[in-house]
């Protein structure tokens, strides 16, 4: 098999392998990196995976990534390291299951991305002895999983900026508390400010004396990995061949392109559901063909997915064999008619989740967090207009209740358990700087911590 290569979605960059692709983050013309083809598995590798651990599944759908990059023996090895917790699948009711990816060291489903991204950056950067910072914007999660999985990592300093009021409080300390080669910053505005700052940096000429890349969902290692438990929980609860639905509550995209990443691979997908809160642009695009960006983006109680104009949107359109620069001009229209046969979305508003959110345990005992309401929630909104059958379909959770505690007890009158590690890290005193949403200033404190 020949080495795979990365072309940016701008179209004005030269292709790259994936060592290039993961370090540089964002292309130098601003386009986010997709493969040129996508790998596929075919239908019996896939009927195999129903018999191996999350681990070798992995292994075997990034292989496809990494041939001639990554040695297979050091890939299995990372994937043993980084998969070594469990990713529970629950019956809601017959045919519909709740999958949870809150099990890893920060309790969201970044982890996922994270723990194998920190590794491959790791061996990537002993290989040509350069350092690099890693820049990232959060809306929630990404921060504290970014951090984790690379704190410490040799060859790597970390900053993350975060939206000093969207954040909740534990979100804000599991990425906070730490130190070394980690160092957060609070920005005065919103994810979306953030998101622009990192990403002008990586565009700045200016600053081309310091080595940046991403670790967020613009960074085409955040996607690979993520396409994993899409295929794992297939294997687990379609027959062989057998379409799937897959729910996914969405804020910047990056883990419904994981399930789209999935489907290019080969495996059978019914319907991909990318529901969002009250930031409505995707479904307004998908509804009317006209792109809207949300700006400033709007403030829900499912805070992780506050982006009013999700970076991935463009790999997606992309992938109907259209053209959206990182502005959200479209430059080409995609395919609008097999996007909607494939992606359904609807807009969940604050007092639908919320209500969502009392039914779910109500009817199910079952505790959600909101994000996974929304994925819930257009679940239902979907088999409203097109009836489920006899597919199995799976509701993707992405974080632990407990990262949400104040309005989990809101609604269901008790405060969710909270696990060790978070608890541990709720504890710890905090260091993080503060600014406001200005490029300058912040270019200036980026120059002046370059050591960090």
């Amino acid at each position: 098999m020949s080495k795979l290569f990365f072309r940016s979605t701008n179209g004005q960059s030269p292709a790259v392998d994936l060592r290039e692709a993961m370090l540089a983050g964002q292309a130098p013309d601003r386009g986010l990196y997709f493969p040129e083809t996508f790998p596929r598995l075919a239908q019996d590798e896939i009927a195999e995976f129903a018999k191996l651990p999350y681990r070798e599944i992995a292994f075997r759908v990034l292989r496809k990534f990494s041939e001639g990059i990554i040695p297979d023996d050091a890939l299995a090895a990372m994937c043993r390291k980084a998969y070594n917790f469990g990713v529970p699948l629950e019956v809601i009711h017959y045919g519909v299951y709740l999958m949870r990816l809150d099990q890893g060291p920060t309790a969201s489903f970044k982890d996922f991305a994270a723990q194998m991204m920190a590794q491959m950056f790791g061996r990537f950067l002993q290989e040509n002895g350069r350092q690099l910072t890693i820049l990232t914007a959060t809306s929630g999660d990404t921060g504290a999983a970014v951090a984790h999985a690379f704190h410490k990592i040799p060859g790597v300093r970390v900053l993350v900026l975060f939206p000093i009021d969207e954040v909740s409080l534990s979100q804000r300390k599991l990425m906070t508390t730490l130190r070394d080669n980690v160092r957060t910053v609070a920005i005065n505005g919103k994810f979306d400010d953030c998101q622009a700052m990192v990403k002008r940096a990586f565009a700045d000429p200016d600053l081309k004396h310091i080595a940046l890349s991403s670790a967020n969902s613009i960074n085409i290692g955040r996607l690979l990995p993520q396409s994993v438990y899409y295929f794992y929980a297939a294997s687990r609860l379609a027959q062989p061949g057998e379409p799937i639905v897959f729910s996914v509550p969405s804020g910047n995209f990056g883990d419904m392109m994981g399930a789209v990443v999935a489907r290019e691979m080969g495996l059978p997908v019914r319907k991909i559901i990318a529901s969002v809160n009250d930031n409505d642009a995707f479904p307004k695009f998908l509804a009317t063909g006209t792109y809207q960006k949300i700006s400033p983006s709007r403030n829900s109680v499912s805070n992780a997915m506050n982006v009013g104009h999700p970076s991935n949107l463009v790999r997606l359109v992309a992938v109907y064999g259209g053209q959206m620069d990182e502005t959200g001009r479209i430059h080409k229209q995609p395919d609008l008619a097999a996007m909607r046969r494939d992606v359904f979305s609807s807009s969940i508003s604050d007092g639908r989740t919320r209500d969502s959110l009392r039914d779910f345990w109500n009817q199910y005992q079952i505790l959600l967090e909101p994000h996974g309401v929304v994925a819930w929630q257009g679940f239902l909104d979907w088999i409203a207009v097109e009836p489920l059958g006899d597919s199995p379909a799976v509701i993707v959770e992405t974080a632990n209740p407990a990262k949400f505690p104040e309005e989990v007890e809101k609604v269901v009158g008790w405060p969710p358990d909270v696990p060790a590690a978070m608890e541990a890290a709720i504890k710890l005193p905090e260091d993080f700087d503060r600014m406001g949403a200005d490029y300058g200033e912040f270019k200036k404190y980026l120059t002046d911590r370059h050591g960090i």
